[in-house]
């Protein structure tokens, strides 16, 4: 039976260094969830060197492992939860390694027939957290999370994104103990959804693609290759279902469509290729774009004007329950303490995308301490509620929230080459302190200017009532 949780439903894209505007490597992804509230934070874990090995054990399922006694720094996005750390969804070391996991994706009936998932295994509740911490490079994060699910099992079908300055990863993981994972070429993009993407792989290509040491075996074995002259993992391992063409295929078709308009492609495709080349160079901008989407300028809108048979017809990439974004950014023309940058949205389409340097000791208290229920001292709750006003008004109120974001997003730009400049002429010693101020300060500006746009559309909110009737002023 495979093991799933509140957590689940994600987008990812993940681009290669010569696809993109500075040479940066970027993976991305939407954190979703199956409940609307699931409050996240923002946090960073010092460097450790423990007196010895300690075990880890997963509060969700018992997954157990013993971990290394030294932990790099890094940061993360966690649930709120005072007892444990879970789900921390995404981070950069201070190797500049990034990680995001996971992607849900599901195995078909064939192959978990012969390789059932494992139900104390490891699973995205604590991947990050065994994982990041640990690792050097992208590549060496494939090979420890292999190792892993191989030793002990997975207890789920899942993706794992990974990224260093001048590698992008990304890695399936497709039964209980079988995975396949592919370098992103440097010069193409990749957009996934809930769906295994993965397309021919070549085991002896070391350089691009790594895989289970049994996975030929295992298709061999059980007569599961669907090719004739090559080995195509999706088609093997992934599904092609009337599901996966209503919630999983759309938003591959959007994406793909925003970075290459050239191409006329069904939405509802089995066939949306894995990896393209885009028309122009990717920025942040693009990858925020596509995160934050929900088919605008399309009939499939959700808040659009099309009839409701085609609003309904695809599950949008942003969603009501969508708790995170995140953009892992490794910029290859600054100092290694400067290179890693994570860009956090929090609750999704109606809000920024806020710049957090990497090497840093602490974030913004909104960020770090997020309560259960409401409360708009937190980054969380504040952004939650941006939506609850905007979309019953979305056309009235669309283009105040845009000039909101927009703004900050220039303000962030400036912000960063200022800081880049300030920490390249500081002493090694001061750099980290130079970039947690300049992280807490981009905090704090989009925490006024929410407050600023809150209070702006909830004033206006009250004149747009259908509790009002218009008659001669003096009656």
């Amino acid at each position: 039976m495979q093991h799933k949780n509140i957590h689940g439903a994600c987008t990812t894209i993940l681009v290669g260094k010569g696809a993109t505007l500075d040479g940066s490597t970027m993976i991305a992804r939407n954190g979703d969830s199956y409940e609307v509230i699931v409050p996240k934070k923002v946090t960073v874990h010092p460097h450790q060197i423990l007196d010895k090995e300690e075990e880890y054990v997963s509060p969700s399922n018992r997954f157990t492992i013993t971990l290394p006694r030294e932990r790099f720094r890094y940061t993360a996005i966690p649930d709120r939860e005072d007892r444990y750390v879970t789900f921390e969804d995404a981070g950069i070391n201070e190797k500049n390694v990034g990680m995001s996991a996971t992607e849900s994706i599901y195995g078909n009936p064939r192959v978990l027939g012969y390789d059932p998932l494992v139900e104390n295994g490891i699973a995205e509740d604590c991947m990050v957290t065994v994982v990041l911490p640990y690792i050097h490079s992208a590549r060496e994060g494939v090979l420890r999370l292999g190792k892993i699910v191989e030793t002990y099992g997975a207890a789920e079908s899942n993706g794992v994104l990974f990224s260093d300055k001048d590698e992008v990863w990304y890695m399936e993981i497709a039964t209980g103990h079988l995975w396949a994972a592919q370098r992103i070429p440097d010069d193409s993009y990749a957009v996934v959804a809930n769906q295994m993407a993965i397309q021919k792989i070549d085991p002896a290509d070391k350089d691009n693609f790594l895989v289970a040491p049994k996975l030929m075996e295992f298709i061999d074995k059980h007569h599961l290759n669907t090719g004739f002259d090559s080995i195509n993992f999706r088609n093997i391992f992934g599904t092609q279902t009337v599901f996966d063409h209503h919630y999983n295929t759309p938003r591959v078709w959007y994406g793909q469509k925003y970075l290459n308009p050239e191409c006329e492609q069904d939405p509802m495709s089995d066939d949306l290729p894995f990896l393209r080349k885009a028309s122009r160079k990717i920025g942040i901008e693009d990858i925020g774009y596509i995160l934050s989407s929900h088919y605008q300028e399309t009939p499939y809108d959700p808040l659009g004007t099309a009839s409701e048979a085609d609003r309904t017809t695809f599950r949008a990439i942003s969603l009501n329950r969508t708790q995170d974004s995140h953009i892992l950014q490794i910029r290859p023309n600054v100092p290694d303490e400067l290179a890693g940058v994570q860009w956090i949205q929090l609750s999704g389409t109606f809000s920024p995308y806020v710049p957090f340097y990497t090497n840093i000791t602490s974030v913004h208290e909104a960020y770090e301490v997020t309560p259960k229920k409401l409360s708009l001292s937190s980054a969380y709750w504040l952004y939650k509620t941006i939506p609850v006003i905007v979309e019953p008004h979305y056309t009235a109120f669309l283009k105040q929230v845009q000039d909101y974001k927009d703004r900050l997003h220039c303000q962030f730009l400036g912000k960063i080459a200022e800081t880049d400049d300030a920490a390249k002429r500081a002493e090694p010693e001061s750099i980290a302190e130079i970039l947690t101020n300049a992280s807490r300060e981009n905090a704090e500006l989009a925490l006024n200017k929410t407050r600023e746009l809150l209070r702006k559309l909830t004033t206006d909110a009250m004149s747009l009532s259908k509790l009002t009737f218009n008659m001669d002023k003096n009656l």
